[in-house]
């Protein structure tokens, strides 16, 4: 199974909260957030890899698990084969939700998709698209591929009960993937994880750091 964890970094933007988390990490992680310029991307960085290692001591992960990680705004997003399913292929994303952006749709997205967001009013086009966005991330990131991957390259569409699936992909990718959604009504992000594995956790758990 697919577990997904979230979590608020903003208590590492205090800085002895945050080396204590810092001296956890492992030094390429450690190194990865002393290039960071601000304290804020720095949080994100080293409160994703300790999120990470939470969920690997408790779902007691063996070497070599899959995994994926993300950020957005306060927030750092993990997800975990837990060890139950033979998943290779994960991918995760999280976006803070802003205002649409109907030209990123328009050059970035599909066609059908694009088509999609601009005939829905104001509210429903940010919803549409940043949950179009998190969805082709998480897709872009199991394939390993990530942003080498264009986004018009593979086409999301949605069944009668409303779930993503992909309707057309390269054929360098045969194996099926498949989605599952997360949203916190108090929370203004939209989460999306892809993988292999067709069963996932059915709620998000949120830890505090």
């Amino acid at each position: 199974m697919i577990q997904t964890w979230m979590a608020d970094v903003t208590a590492l933007l205090e800085k002895q909260k945050y080396l204590q988390f810092y001296d956890r990490v492992p030094e390429h992680r450690q190194k990865k957030a002393d290039r960071l310029q601000m304290q804020a991307d720095k949080a994100l960085s080293v409160g994703a890899w300790a999120l990470l290692q939470i969920m690997e001591k408790e779902y007691s992960l063996q070497r070599n698990f899959i995994y994926n990680i993300s950020h957005s705004g306060n927030c750092v997003l993990c997800s975990v084969e837990d060890g139950t399913s033979k998943s290779s292929k994960l991918g995760c994303d999280l976006e803070k939700v802003g205002g649409p952006n109907i030209k990123i749709a328009e050059r970035f997205f599909c066609e059908s998709e694009y088509r999609l967001i601009r005939e829905c009013d104001e509210k429903k086009q940010t919803e549409m698209f940043y949950r179009y966005w998190v969805l082709k991330e998480s897709f872009m990131k199991a394939t390993r591929m990530g942003m080498k991957l264009g986004m018009d390259q593979f086409e999301i569409a949605f069944s009668k009960e409303d779930r993503p699936y992909l309707k057309d992909k390269p054929a360098v990718f045969p194996e099926d993937y498949y989605f599952q959604e997360y949203v916190i009504e108090e929370m203004p992000y939209r989460i999306a994880v892809c993988s292999d594995c067709d069963t996932f956790a059915p709620q998000i758990q949120k830890v505090k750091l």
